[in-house]
């Protein structure tokens, strides 16, 4: 069953306030990222994999 607590608390989740405003920066991407798995795999190393149930 649902509480009045988490009634209320969805209620003011739908009735925030806006975002704040992004933040203005000097910063700018060199290169795009990529999704580049071999790299992730090459960073964590050689241990062997463990199987999982």
């Amino acid at each position: 069953s649902l509480s009045a607590e988490h009634i209320l608390n969805v209620v003011a989740r739908l009735a925030a306030t806006e975002p704040p405003p992004s933040v203005e920066t000097h910063l700018s991407l060199k290169e795009a990222p990529v999704a580049n798995t071999a790299r992730y795999d090459r960073l964590r190393g050689q241990t062997e994999e463990i199987g999982h149930a």
